[in-house]
């Protein structure tokens, strides 16, 4: 991968938000009575952000009738306790010293909203580091269509294909082929079955990154 930037998904691959929002699903059932749920069994539907974790919490799908507002209770309690236990993940840090040491430059793509995303890229001493920011409302299109990775790698003023992007779901790869862009998949993130994905690559460990561009 002769790559120019990379490109990371936010949740699941550049930070663990899995904690914070966890607790705002939480403080849904604790108003309707019902019991708190362990971070081990919502861990693996962070990803898939509100949508996921009130099928995962509550049962509730979006063609529910109570979807829509219990999707505007989650991001009310999320916007309210948003970093504050999300981290990068272990050995990201020293992934972008590196990445930055090799003179290359390196953005986000999410699905979250701006105004979800602003608040802990600035937590975490990204804000003014990051090359690019792309949001789940910066295009017209989520992921998987491939809209925020070409939106993000015009104002990089690169080809999709000098690109990489890193991502813990399906979607993220989804999007990566369908923009012409190199995708890897991570280990460390929320995702399953990654080899069914078909990433051009799976890696474990942040570091192990280096050694691929």
């Amino acid at each position: 991968m002769h790559s120019k930037a990379v490109l990371f998904d936010f949740d699941g691959t550049l930070a663990d938000t899995a904690s914070d929002l966890s607790r705002a699903l939480n403080r849904i059932r604790a108003a309707r009575g019902l019991q708190e749920l362990p971070l081990e069994a919502l861990r693996p539907h962070a990803s898939a952000g509100a949508r996921g974790l009130l099928e995962a919490g509550m049962g509730i799908l979006p063609d529910h009738a109570e979807f829509k507002p219990l999707r505007e209770a989650f991001l009310t309690h999320y916007a309210e306790a948003i970093c504050v236990d999300t981290r990068l993940f272990p050995g990201m840090s020293d992934l972008l010293d590196a990445i930055e040491a090799r003179g290359l430059r390196w953005g986000i793509v999410t699905n979250k909203a701006t105004k979800l995303t602003r608040s802990p890229v600035k937590a975490l001493g990204l804000e003014t580091r990051a090359a690019c920011v792309v949001c789940g409302d910066t295009t017209p299109h989520l992921k998987p269509n491939p809209a925020s990775l070409l939106h993000a790698a015009k104002s990089l003023v690169l080809e999709p294909r000098d690109c990489v992007y890193l991502g813990d779901d399906q979607r993220d790869v989804d999007a990566a082929r369908a923009a012409g862009m190199p995708c890897v998949a991570v280990e460390w993130g929320y995702g399953q079955d990654l080899q069914a994905w078909k990433a051009d690559a799976i890696i474990a460990r942040p570091g192990d990154l280096i050694a691929r561009l």
